[in-house]
């Protein structure tokens, strides 16, 4: 590992973005973290803000504060959109959790597609995802049309193209695999509902904020995600929902409520939805977690997404080049596409023990997650990542690996059952 430490410290030596890993508060003492794609690392400023906003916002000015917020979800949302999406004024809010906005857009795209009867989505979405769109499908009368993803390699865009028809109003698809990392082809994607006519809704919760995205450019439709992973705007933040600019007056969400009124603050009886992105709000959004996520995207708009995603692919090629030398050799097999440009900005590898081995990795204080049944996930954040912690997490993956002695990796082969959850808990 010393010629790999080596070759690390060249690396961070000549990284163009090494220096904004001192724009973030500390990782404890003797902690490597390489968990960004569950919860993006905090922003040194962005502790005073918060302060700045509670002592002198709400505190000093009491009531009169209210007025100053009324616009923040688009205010935030048009920085994002700016920033990190590729995406024109107008066209971004931040605003409830991702589970809220998808059932929202979802129903929206079906009022926008009337006469149409199926809903795509494919069977490696977040499970929160084909929840969603299972439900709305099912309350709205219409047929849900699952495909067959490939665990590891992604969704074939083949087999997609032959499951969307004439009949199909949205297409809903996770634009990199939460599981494997696998990244789709955006513009390929559109290209293929589009030529049917159907609607495009994508969750962009492990691409933003990672990814270069040019969603204006590629002529996406309809959008959300988090805003906690890459984005780094904190626990609790709320998503951010996308509209492209010509769909949003045929596209009226089934959640009404004030902020999304034409005459906010007239208090009418009747509910006329604003012609404007506005209409996607509901209610009062959360005014403390919205301002957090402008901090974050400060650092992205300095460092520049372009650079953000090179540096992703080189930490993520790094890794996956150690790993494949220390780590492979003793149990842990890839899980995901081989080729960065495939690839989101997490590696994914499978473990018969991994339910086990991640929290005996959280003891030796090295923060990665774990997804069912099988996986061991490692999101090397560009932005707070140095080439040196990658190193150091393959150092201490491989002493932990080399306690557990696992029997060989065989494809099919049963997966015991964990005895502890991913955070150490007893099942």
């Amino acid at each position: 590992m010393e010629k790999a430490a080596r070759r690390a410290r060249r690396l961070d030596a000549q990284d163009p973005l090494a220096p904004f890993v001192d724009r973030f508060a500390p990782v404890p003492d003797g902690q490597v973290f390489l968990n960004g794609g569950s919860l993006g690392r905090l922003p040194a400023a962005t502790p005073a803000l918060l302060d700045r906003v509670v002592r002198g916002d709400w505190g000093d000015r009491l009531a009169r504060a209210r007025t100053q917020w009324l616009d923040l979800p688009q205010r935030v949302g048009n920085r994002m959109a700016a920033v990190a999406l590729g995406a024109r004024p107008g066209e971004v809010v931040v605003s409830d959790c991702t589970s809220v906005n998808l059932y929202k857009l979802t129903v929206a795209a079906l009022d926008a597609r009337p006469g149409r009867r199926t809903v795509v989505v494919d069977d490696d979405n977040f499970p929160t995802d084909r929840y969603v769109v299972a439900g709305v499908a099912a309350g709205h009368g219409r047929a849900l049309r699952t495909v067959h993803t490939d665990p590891d390699a992604g969704l074939d865009l083949e087999t997609l193209r032959a499951a969307v028809d004439e009949d199909t109003a949205v297409v809903v698809l996770s634009l990199v695999s939460h599981r494997s990392g696998a990244l789709l082809d955006m513009a390929e994607v559109h290209e293929i509902a589009h030529a049917q006519g159907a609607l495009v809704l994508w969750d962009l919760s492990h691409a933003v904020g990672a990814v270069d995205l040019q969603l204006a450019a590629t002529g996406a439709d309809l959008a959300v995600g988090a805003t906690y992973k890459h984005l780094m705007a904190g626990p609790g933040c709320p998503a951010l929902l996308y509209v492209r600019r010509d769909l949003q007056s045929q596209a009226v969400q089934p959640v009404h409520g004030w902020y999304g009124h034409r005459e906010q603050l007239a208090m009418r009886p009747e509910y006329d939805p604003d012609p404007t992105i506005r209409r996607f709000l509901t209610g009062t959004p959360p005014a403390l977690s919205v301002v957090a996520a402008e901090p974050a995207l400060d650092l992205l708009a300095e460092a520049g997404m372009a650079a953000v995603r090179a540096k992703s692919r080189a930490l993520t090629g790094f890794l996956t080049e150690l790993a494949g030398a220390v780590l492979v050799p003793r149990g842990l097999r890839p899980a995901g596409p081989a080729d960065p440009e495939r690839r989101g900005a997490h590696v994914t590898y499978r473990h018969p023990q991994a339910g086990k081995l991640v929290p005996a990795l959280a003891e030796a204080e090295l923060f990665v997650d774990y997804t069912h049944p099988d996986r061991v996930r490692l999101s090397p954040a560009p932005l707070s990542t140095r080439y040196a912690d990658v190193v150091e997490a393959v150092r201490r993956f491989r002493e932990v690996l080399t306690a557990f002695d696992p029997p060989p990796y065989r494809k099919g082969a049963g997966v015991p059952e964990a005895a502890v959850d991913p955070y150490g808990r007893a099942l």
